[in-house]
């Protein structure tokens, strides 16, 4: 029987389609420091974004044919030790797609309404400085008509654009690989299910970072590269930009935008994910300027049961086809 570590978890549903199909799913978590041993005794490992499959454990490992990592990004995972040794590594780029676009829109509204700095001061002030808050928020602005800046057009950034495009924004997205995408936005209305397209082409680097209102980061990122987001880049930006990122830690520099954020450059950050997780750094966390939450973007109820299901539907078709 082929047993397979889902080390960060999986969904009921993934769970019981594997066991269907006759493997063996063991959910219990494997300390970090332990799965090198642990894994001698399984065929295939699957992962979120918390446990790391690197070379020494892949190398330790000759009995593993299959890593799947349930999400996008792979960058916890050695590709190239991987490749060398001939194990699978599979991912499910399309599953949880929705759920972080919906959160980049979570942490828009909540930076143009100053809702991260009044849900921080209303609990425990919000009767003695009510006024005061009041005066603040009501500083707040609108995102109809404004200009979104997507960099990175893949899956999730075209969604984004979807959202972008129903509530009445103008889009620019940036892709060195895409020049240009058909959306279909499905409209349910009255019971029935309207499909519209919308032909989109990509723009220039250059024309996002500098005309965009608000941008929202959706690229690749590995621990130790330079972040491509520095205060050279923030200061080429339109100032009081809404900086918004969901996809890997590092790629605003975090240094960097608490001082574009001190000078007014950028008006407000959104961010799901950190240069270190957890997060050490208190300032971000703290500062009124920024919207802060727990690396949870393609973290629904929704999300995580596609994902299991695409993920348990890919390892199938892999052992089966071996």
């Amino acid at each position: 029987m082929i047993r397979i570590l889902a080390n960060d978890g999986i969904d009921a549903n993934g769970k019981l389609i594997l066991e269907a199909a006759g493997f063996e799913v063991i959910t219990e978590k494997v300390p970090q420091d332990q799965l090198a041993v642990a894994l001698k005794n399984y065929d295939a490992v699957l992962v979120r974004s918390a446990t790391k499959i690197k070379k020494d454990i892949i190398e330790a490992c000759p009995n593993l044919k299959l890593i799947g990592r349930g999400g996008v990004g792979m960058d916890n995972i050695d590709l190239e030790t991987a490749r060398q040794k001939g194990i699978k590594v599979i991912n499910t780029p399309a599953s949880s797609s929705i759920s972080v676009a919906e959160l980049v829109f979570a942490h828009l509204f909540s930076g143009v309404r100053f809702l991260q700095f009044t849900n921080q001061i209303m609990p425990g002030e919000g009767n003695i400085k009510f006024g005061e808050l009041k005066k603040t928020a009501s500083n707040g602005g609108e995102v109809q008509g404004k200009t979104m800046g997507i960099y990175g057009f893949g899956r999730i950034g075209q969604e984004v654009a979807k959202i972008a495009i129903g509530l009445g924004m103008k889009v620019l997205a940036f892709d060195p690989y895409v020049e240009k995408v058909e959306l279909i936005l499905n409209l349910p209305m009255l019971g029935s299910n309207q499909r519209i397209k919308v032909n989109l082409n990509t723009v220039s680097e250059q024309s996002v970072i500098s005309q965009s209102d608000f941008i929202t980061f959706h690229i690749p990122f590995n621990e130790g590269d330079k972040s491509p987001v520095d205060l050279a880049m923030m200061h080429k930006m339109k100032k009081g930009v809404g900086l918004i990122n969901c996809s890997r830690g590092g790629v605003i520099n975090e240094a960097d935008l608490l001082v574009a954020l001190e000078s007014g450059q950028v008006g407000f950050a959104g961010l799901d994910v950190f240069e270190k997780e957890p997060p050490v750094n208190l300032a971000i966390l703290q500062h009124k300027h920024v919207s802060v939450s727990p690396h949870i973007g393609g973290s629904t109820r929704e999300a995580q049961n596609r994902i299991s299901i695409e993920l348990a539907e890919k390892v199938i078709e892999f052992f089966k086809n071996s």
